[in-house]
């Protein structure tokens, strides 16, 4: 069906086929030809027939069509806005968090709490970031508002619990220098577009 035929709401010029109703059965042996017509007629062998021609594949040519959870694990989309991620840069080992606190004071669920001090160069450091991932409801704002790109979403979703307390438990998102060199880029919710130098616009001079 084309784009055109879809829009057209002329009801009138559609074809319909007229279905032939039977009438509901009234009598106890009518409702027993019924079940028996409706129990062993051909339709029930077709079914039958791509259920077995399926079993076969899978029992003799090892053509299954399961995933072996959690073996193996389907790819999620870029977008999916799982267990948020705390991004650091590789080349001075520093957290790329500002501690400006825009997701903080974005941040729908009130989950999101930080802890910054002065260093000694007089700049801003990020102490402890924590999120409450039992009262957060991955909405995604805080990574569109990051200014530096610090807090993305990354690909964990397995963060299903038996308690309550086990949310409750803060979880320290801040990037370990130890395991800053095994980082990976992710391209997920928050993270920069691969046109970006595309998009960005010079600012034009006043000479």
């Amino acid at each position: 069906m084309s784009f055109k035929e879809l829009k057209d709401r002329n009801i009138g010029s559609q074809n319909y086929v007229m279905m032939d109703i039977e009438e509901y059965p009234t009598s106890g042996w009518d409702k027993f030809k019924q079940i028996v017509d409706r129990g062993f007629s051909v339709e029930l062998f077709k079914g039958l027939g791509i259920t077995f021609k399926i079993m076969k594949e899978v029992l003799f040519n090892g053509q299954s069509h399961n995933t072996q959870y959690p073996i193996e694990k389907l790819p999620i989309s870029p977008r999916y806005r799982a267990v948020h991620k705390l991004l650091g840069l590789l080349e001075s080992g520093n957290n790329r968090c500002i501690g400006c606190g825009l997701c903080e004071k974005i941040c729908i669920a009130k989950c999101i709490r930080m802890d910054t001090k002065i260093d000694e160069n007089s700049r801003k450091e990020v102490m402890e970031y924590t999120i409450n991932l039992g009262r957060c409801i991955f909405c995604g704002y805080c990574a569109e508002v990051c200014p530096e790109l610090a807090i993305v979403h990354g690909d964990r979703y397995e963060n299903a619990s038996e308690q309550r307390e086990h949310f409750v438990l803060k979880d320290d998102l801040l990037t370990p220098f130890a395991e800053l060199q095994n980082q990976l880029e992710y391209q997920g919710f928050g993270a920069i577009s691969p046109d970006a130098d595309k998009k960005i616009k010079k600012t034009p001079l006043a000479y």
